[in-house]
């Protein structure tokens, strides 16, 4: 088995009852089989207080003004200082860890929508690099996985990570190749022309590849004014979710009132000094693509949405710029980095951590005008 993680990865560590935004309280927090198991073998005063803090039919602990039944007043886990981090469910002990499985991987990745997590993927400096260890460890062969499909994505993965690094490069041609690069794979592997998809690759890392598409891009948005109607749709696109934390729709809304009840001319001069101003932004926004795209691209090895994949890593980046530029414009033109990770942390909670939520977003870039291919670069390239 081969474990793969970010190279930052070890230098996590949960601050605990330091917090500034706990994540035992805001969802509800799912049990395994095996540890609800374990709940109910449990005997004495702290199993009674077991048995009556969990919901048996959702699989859930119970909430309290929405937090966990066992988070203390001190912001501390009962469960932990009574029994210990062995009795655990597997929520509690991998997270922010988020594991991504394939045959014979283990792809692992710590979830922005821990702050502290957010900290190490969004104030690496330099680009990230993967670590892979071997394991002597067994497991069932899937007969179904297709290795073929998944070597391919495998292999543009890394290219798509090499595009998105190179810092020669400004980030919105970056973006704008990475998520061609998706769309045209996605045609070759829908027409059943998988060994074309090296050509393509091979394509997109030609040294005159930057050049050549600059021109055209430039070509195919000359005079377009779209980008604030387009953000807005975007945002439109989101509204129906399920809500993680009530205070996430009011967050919102003051957010997008501060981006939209502005004119076209002031919308743009904003966004003009943001992209100039906040010096950062580049290495945050190629951070927010690397994250994305590495927890989520391969995965189209299971449902074959190539292109999905990379059309929700491109709007979820741009959202939470679009929610930045508005922090900044409240904030007088300033954006601290605690400021970027809290709302990155803010999205990721809502988002990553709703099933419904993930198979939502898939289904509305997939569907909505405004997140096709050429809205995409619109955005990604005008007032830049």
């Amino acid at each position: 088995m081969r474990y793969t993680v970010p190279h930052y990865y070890c230098k996590f560590q949960c601050t605990a009852s330091e917090c500034q935004d706990t994540c035992c309280a805001g969802w509800k927090i799912v049990i395994d089989e095996k540890t609800l198991k374990k709940y109910r073998e449990v005997k004495g005063p702290f199993g009674n207080r077991l048995q009556n803090s969990i919901d048996w039919e959702e699989e859930t602990f119970l909430q309290y003004d929405g937090r966990c039944a066992f988070l203390n007043e001190e912001n501390l886990c009962d469960i932990y200082t009574e029994a210990g981090e062995k009795m655990f469910c597997k929520t509690c002990r991998l997270y922010p860890r988020h594991i991504e499985e394939f045959q014979g991987e283990r792809e692992i990745s710590l979830s922005l929508s821990c702050m502290e997590a957010g900290k190490l993927i969004l104030g690496c400096k330099e680009s990230v690099k993967f670590v892979s260890l071997e394991k002597d460890v067994r497991e069932k062969e899937d007969e179904t996985f297709d290795f073929l499909l998944y070597g391919k994505l495998s292999d543009t993965r890394e290219v798509i990570f090499r595009i998105l690094q190179n810092r020669t490069l400004p980030i919105k041609l970056r973006l704008s190749m990475v998520l061609a690069l998706a769309h045209d794979m996605e045609i070759k592997v829908a027409k059943q022309q998988l060994f074309q998809v090296d050509d393509v690759l091979r394509r997109y890392e030609d040294e005159s590849a930057p050049e050549r598409f600059a021109k055209k891009l430039g070509n195919s948005i000359s005079g377009s004014r779209q980008r604030k109607k387009l953000m807005q749709e975007m945002f439109k696109g989101f509204e129906q979710f399920e809500v993680l934390n009530k205070t996430w729709p009011a967050y919102l809304k003051e957010l997008k009132k501060t981006i939209f009840n502005q004119s076209e001319e002031m919308y743009e001069e904003n966004r003009r000094h943001f992209t100039t101003e906040v010096l950062e932004k580049e290495v945050w926004t190629e951070q927010l693509m690397v994250y994305f795209v590495f927890t989520y691209f391969c995965g189209a090895v299971y449902d074959g949405e190539i292109y999905a994949k990379m059309q929700m890593a491109v709007a979820s980046t741009l959202l939470i710029e679009e929610l930045a530029m508005a922090v900044w414009q409240q904030n007088h033109c300033i954006l601290t980095f605690s400021a970027f990770v809290d709302i990155a942390h803010r999205y990721s909670r809502e988002m990553e951590h709703s099933d419904i939520n993930l198979n939502r977003i898939e289904e509305t870039v997939k569907q909505k005008e405004c997140f096709q291919l050429k809205n995409l670069l619109k955005v990604i390239n005008e007032i830049q």
